[in-house]
C-alpha cells in the first residue's frame, strides 16, 4: 500500500511536470507563431507604394435648386484609396446652370462651367462619408434682360474657385463589394458670387449628387476597403 501511495505520489508529481511542460512549448510555439506573423506584417507594410487594385473611376449628377436657381451637369472621376478610411480622386466638371432675378425681377442669367477639380472622401463608416472638394470652373455666363428694361443682353467669360463640403451615403460598400452608389449633398463655403454654386443673392445652394464608385483591376478577389 505504501509503495502504491508514493506511486502514485511519483505519477501526480510527473504529471504537473509534463503540464508546466507542454504550457511553457505551447507559449514558445505561440510566441514563434505570433513573431512571423509580425515578420509577415512588416514585410507587407515595407511593399507599400502604389498598389493598382485600389484605382478607381466613377462619375456622378447634378442637381442644385432654389426659387430662382437651376444646375444641371456631370463630373467624371479618377481616384485611388489610399486605405479603407480614406479616398482622393482627381475630377472633371460640366454643369449648365440657369438663375433669374439677378438686376431686376425676370431677367436670366444661363452660365456654361466647366473645369478640373480634385476631392477627398473620408469614410467613419463604411456606408457614410464626409467629403471636401475643391473645383476652378471656367464660366461663360450669358444675361438676358427682361423686355424694356433698359439693360442690353451681354456675354462674359470669367473663371472662380469653390469650395464644396457636404456629406454623403455609400450604398453596398463593404470588403467584398468592388463598386458601391452613392448620394451626397454639398455646400460651397466659398461663395464666390461668379460660382455656379450661389443664387443671385450669393447664397450657397445646396448641390445634390448621385453616382457610381467603380473599383479597377479587382478580378475576383477581395479589396481591402
Amino acid at each position: 500500500m505504501f509503495k502504491a501511495f508514493c506511486k502514485n505520489k511519483i505519477d501526480k508529481v510527473h504529471m504537473k511536470k509534463l503540464i508546466i511542460v507542454l504550457v511553457l512549448v505551447s507559449g514558445f510555439l505561440s510566441s514563434q507563431a505570433q513573431d512571423e506573423q509580425d515578420r509577415k506584417d512588416r514585410r507587407e507594410e515595407k511593399k507599400g507604394g502604389f498598389k493598382k487594385e485600389n484605382l478607381f473611376v466613377g462619375g456622378d449628377l447634378t442637381l442644385g435648386f432654389g426659387s430662382s436657381y437651376t444646375a444641371l451637369g456631370a463630373s467624371p472621376y479618377f481616384g485611388y484609396s489610399i486605405n479603407k478610411y480614406l479616398d482622393v480622386a482627381a475630377s472633371f466638371n460640366y454643369i449648365y446652370t440657369s438663375q433669374r432675378d439677378i438686376v431686376v425681377y425676370g431677367d436670366k442669367v444661363r452660365q456654361t462651367q466647366y473645369g478640373p477639380g480634385a476631392f477627398v472622401r473620408v469614410y467613419p463608416f463604411k456606408f457614410v462619408f464626409a467629403q471636401a472638394q475643391f473645383e476652378h470652373n471656367f464660366i461663360k455666363s450669358r444675361y438676358l434682360p427682361v423686355e424694356n428694361s433698359g439693360y442690353l443682353a451681354s456675354t462674359d467669360r470669367i473663371d472662380a474657385n469653390s469650395f464644396l463640403l457636404g456629406a454623403g451615403y455609400a450604398g453596398g460598400r463593404d470588403e467584398d463589394n468592388k463598386s458601391f452608389y452613392y448620394f451626397s449633398i454639398s455646400w460651397d463655403l466659398l461663395r464666390n458670387a461668379n460660382s455656379p454654386y450661389v443664387d443671385g443673392l450669393g447664397r450657397a445652394v445646396p448641390i445634390i449628387r448621385a453616382g457610381y464608385n467603380i473599383a479597377l483591376f479587382q478580378g475576383g478577389g477581395r479589396r481591402r476597403r
